[in-house]
């Protein structure tokens, strides 16, 4: 059961203990074990006493991303000889927290929900879908995103270009399953296949375990990482993602309903405490297959905001 796997009591304390409560009590206890976090975040998807394993395939991708963190060590206790980075560990504890809380209120523990953000998650876990799945993760993410961009900022500007590219990839992959005109265009019969969570072709999108060193933190320079990226992945990102970024950003706010995304890219620079002028990271000289791709999977074009067309 989920609650002996995190040494916390039983579920028959639905009811009385709030589930932020409790959700609070259990991430402050696997805070220092790095792995204790993954155990919590796994258990946290176990099927309900005597239900369906409905939620069982969707963590697929977030546990593998999870494992990928503590390989490079991000999630190790600031006081160990390897000190992990205080901006991976806060944004994995608001998953941990959100996740773990909504699955208490589904177990009966009683509200109110901690924040915004956990509603998302109650609802996944009411009604487990791609799309319930996304909403859940991502409201959640950039959430923990927009509350810890002071941490993020204190990140060499390695750590913060790959911070950006994953928050990119994780909007993407909600894309293909909710907008896939959006995010693959004349290929979108196909789209909810590739980005659908409970597949491993999930973590494609979201792995950048084969350019970053299993070592926190990085040192060199950003260019020899980028050259190193794997050539699909770059494609993906340089070919696919980038000329539909702006409208990539605009859709999440809107999907997500924190307007604060539309800000997070400019010109088709990724914002996120990230130098506005430091463009060319993210705008290389494209390749020829790169203005191949580009040609055969051009972007729609913009529809009118809300505020706007009307």
């Amino acid at each position: 059961m989920a609650f002996a796997m995190t040494g916390q009591g039983p579920e028959s304390s639905a009811g009385r203990v709030p589930a932020a409560t409790v959700a609070a009590q259990r991430v402050a206890a696997v805070r220092d074990r790095p792995r204790g976090r993954r155990e919590l975040l796994e258990s946290s998807y176990a099927p309900a006493p005597g239900g369906d394993p409905l939620h069982l395939p969707y963590p697929r991708a977030a546990l593998a991303f999870m494992g990928w963190q503590l390989r490079r060590g991000l999630l190790n206790p600031l006081d160990d000889e390897r000190p992990g980075s205080p901006w991976w560990r806060a944004v994995n504890e608001r998953l941990l927290r959100d996740t773990c809380e909504a699955r208490l209120c589904l177990l009966g523990h009683p509200g109110p929900a901690s924040s915004p953000s956990v509603e998302a998650s109650v609802r996944f876990a009411r009604h487990p879908s791609p799309r319930t799945w996304y909403l859940a993760h991502n409201v959640t993410i950039v959430r923990a995103y927009l509350d810890h961009r002071d941490l993020a900022e204190r990140e060499n500007r390695v750590e913060r270009f790959f911070i950006n590219l994953v928050l990119v990839r994780v909007l993407y992959a909600h894309a293909l399953v909710s907008a896939p005109r959006l995010a693959l265009g004349w290929l979108a019969p196909v789209a909810r296949w590739l980005g659908d969570p409970r597949l491993d072709l999930t973590g494609m999108f979201l792995s950048v375990s084969r350019v970053l060193p299993n070592r926190y933190p990085v040192a060199g320079e950003l260019d020899d990482y980028i050259a190193d990226e794997h050539a699909l992945g770059r494609l993906l990102d340089v070919g696919v993602i980038a000329p539909r970024l702006t409208e990539l950003y605009r859709w999440s706010a809107d999907e997500l309903r924190i307007p604060e995304v539309s800000d997070l890219v400019s010109h088709g620079t990724p914002l996120y405490a990230w130098d506005p002028r430091d463009r060319r990271p993210w705008s290389p000289p494209p390749t020829r297959i790169v203005r191949a791709v580009r040609r055969a999977l051009p972007p729609p074009r913009p529809t009118p905001s809300p505020s706007s067309a009307g």
